[in-house]
């Protein structure tokens, strides 16, 4: 990364790497000595990353990605972070988790050896999830701790995977791998190990290339709840094209297909 640009308040994360490369905030789990297992610190630090990207008009994408052979562990049982559990989902991991999903920008996550636990669930938080074939996902709250699925895994496991699958992967806590993942429509995409780094910089380059705004909309809608009724989707979609249709990215796009090229989106 010769070419990434500190970004210039990091200096204030120990358990992060937080740059800036044009315009894609890359931030990177840096506890690779514990799995990047998160502790009080790293959710602190990643709650802050996320209100960081979210203030700066001029970041169009985010990559999460980690140091070492693992994505995320799950939380730090030795940091006690579960010691007051209502607590430590009420004040950090629940705020740090809506943060990260509820990004205007569009957050790609590369995940790498293990994501278990809260490790999963925050790996899910992403719109763009990419796993090396070496990776497995794990939801290990019942049978290795007697706990349910947290930070949001109860909420993604079956809008993604279906209601026998979720409870399955939560009941049984079976490893996937994933290239499973992949296919039952969990994750993005499976990518060979030594590809994983330079694919997921690929699509957050991609992606800040992209209309940024609409991106916003599509976001929205589709993190919303459903709709009970095609009329009330077709009224959500409206009011989110209408406010497209102002923008200079869909000008540029109209202007670019009538002319033939590419267009250029500024995301604006």
């Amino acid at each position: 990364m010769d070419d990434a640009i500190s970004y210039a308040v990091g200096m204030l994360f120990e358990t992060l790497e937080f740059e800036r490369r044009a315009d894609i905030a890359l931030v990177t789990l840096n506890r690779p000595g514990r799995l990047n297992a998160l502790n009080a610190a790293m959710i602190r630090e990643l709650t802050v990353a996320a209100g960081l990207i979210r203030e700066d008009g001029s970041i169009r994408a985010a990559l999460l990605t980690a140091r070492g052979r693992a994505f995320c562990s799950g939380a730090d049982l030795l940091d006690d972070v579960t010691g007051d559990i209502e607590t430590s989902l009420r004040e950090g991991f629940n705020p740090m988790v809506s943060a990260w999903y509820n990004l205007p920008v569009p957050v790609v996550v590369a995940v790498q050896g293990i994501a278990a636990g809260a490790g999963m669930s925050l790996a899910l938080t992403g719109d763009i999830v990419l796993a090396a074939h070496s990776a497995m996902f794990l939801q290990l709250f019942a049978p290795k701790l007697g706990l349910m699925p947290d930070l949001g895994s109860s909420f993604h496991l079956p809008r993604l995977v279906g209601s026998a699958r979720a409870k399955g992967l939560a009941l049984l806590g079976d490893g996937l791998s994933a290239s499973d993942a992949a296919s039952w429509g969990l994750i993005w995409a499976c990518v060979d190990d030594e590809t994983l780094a330079p694919e997921s910089l690929r699509l957050a380059e991609r992606l800040a290339r992209g209309p940024t705004q609409a991106y916003r909309q599509i976001k929205a809608v589709f993190n919303e709840e459903p709709p009970r009724t095609l009329e009330e989707q077709l009224q959500r979609e409206l009011q989110g094209q209408a406010a497209l249709g102002e923008t200079r990215d869909f000008a540029e796009g109209l202007a670019a297909f009538r002319e033939k090229r590419p267009p250029t989106f500024r995301g604006v």
